[in-house]
């Protein structure tokens, strides 16, 4: 919808992990080198930690686009809520072995002569499970037997996990004590700092755009990466919407005013803690103000002070009252949506008054920041502001 207005040729904040975009910041970097080393050298179990939206699945599929698929056999496992035994058929499956009405042993008997061969042939498979948090205790304790098939010096297949921090809770459980021995190396991914943030933003828009051009305040970006707590997802999803609300009011950059409005849209904690700083500090400077007064009452002249009873004028909050509905639009919601992004396509806006118009008009929608795709909305077509 903004391309042509900012001069972009691509989305430069899709939120999808797509390896063009790869940044890399010094733990990215790290994580990228442990996968390829450990994949190389033949280590066995690889994992690779890190909180929700920090790229680790952008990490991993710019792995996987540039090894040398002719001595490397590659599976991912996207949804590991497996058992084991449906487990191993996915992996026969992918390398090309039949997985038809046979059992566990079996599958493993013939995978292990695949593996051989593999090996013998100068090639190497490695597992990739994303999302490992997820895969029932059941089925990582038996992942044991795959790390067993391995020559006296190396191991025949690679395991790489990719996990949140909780996955390493389970690995403390005491029947996954044995699995835990078995991971020899291990990256964590770590949230932007200020400065890798505010370059990771740079670099995005480099990438997308037709001319060399920053649509952001100084002061925009730094908030950004703040109120984003230097999560990479987050921070797509707050540059895009900021980038959606710059279009609909006609603005060619933004300030750090419209990203704290569009964080206290979504509701993300970073704009919240920063409102409650602000509070604390003008709390803290009236009480020190306050202890002064106390401590040099002697310097006050008391002439000065009118001991006149103080009256309370209390100005009631203008109401948001939304535009007057006479029909209605309907959108069918596509892959990549936000609800504000398709308010603002609308109604060339998206303030309280029309979010809470188009909510008022789909009452299936119990959180703005949730939209399901496929689902139709309703938008009521307004007459006046």
């Amino acid at each position: 919808m903004y391309l042509k207005y900012f001069q972009f040729h691509r989305e430069p904040f899709n939120i999808t992990p797509d390896p063009d975009f790869l940044f890399l910041s010094a733990a990215h970097k790290e994580a990228l080198a442990s996968i390829i080393y450990g994949v190389e050298q033949r280590k066995g179990f690889i994992l690779v930690v890190g909180e929700i939206g920090v790229g680790k699945t952008t990490i991993v599929r710019s792995y996987l686009n540039q090894v040398d698929t002719s001595k490397l056999t590659s599976v991912y496992i996207l949804n590991p809520m497996l058992s084991f035994g449906n487990l191993l058929k996915q992996i026969c499956r992918e390398i090309g072995l039949s997985s038809h009405s046979r059992s566990s042993f079996e599958m493993l008997d013939e995978l292990h002569r695949y593996l051989v061969n593999e090996f013998r042939g100068g090639r190497n498979v490695v597992i990739i499970i994303d999302e490992a948090q997820n895969m029932p205790v059941d089925t990582l304790e038996n992942l044991r037997m795959l790390s067993n098939i391995e020559t006296s010096k190396e191991k025949l297949i690679q395991i790489v996990f990719s996990a949140q921090p909780e996955f390493e809770k389970t690995l403390n459980l005491h029947e996954l004590k044995q699995l835990k021995q078995r991971v020899s190396v291990k990256a964590v991914i770590s949230p932007l700092d200020p400065a890798s943030g505010v370059a990771y933003i740079r670099s995005r828009l480099t990438k997308a755009a037709v001319v060399d051009s920053v649509p952001f305040t100084a002061a925009a970006l730094k908030d950004i990466v703040r109120i984003a707590q230097g999560i990479p997802r987050i921070i797509n999803i707050l540059c895009d919407n900021c980038l959606i609300n710059a279009y609909g009011c006609g603005e060619k950059v933004v300030s750090a005013a419209m990203v704290r409005s569009v964080a206290r849209e979504f509701g993300i904690k970073g704009c919240q803690s920063f409102g409650l700083a602000i509070a604390a500090a003008v709390v803290a400077l009236f009480a020190v103000c306050g202890l002064s007064f106390y401590q040099f009452p002697h310097s006050i002249e008391p002439s000065r002070f009118s001991t006149a009873p103080v009256t309370k004028v209390v100005v009631a909050e203008k109401p948001v009252r939304p535009p007057v509905p006479q029909a209605y639009i309907e959108r069918v919601v596509q892959r990549g949506d936000t609800l504000a992004k398709l308010v603002t396509q609308v109604y060339g806006r998206a303030d309280k008054g029309t979010m809470l118009l188009v909510k008022k008009a789909n009452p299936s929608i119990t959180d703005e920041n949730v939209i399901v795709e496929g689902g139709r909305l309703r938008f009521p077509k307004v007459v006046g502001p």
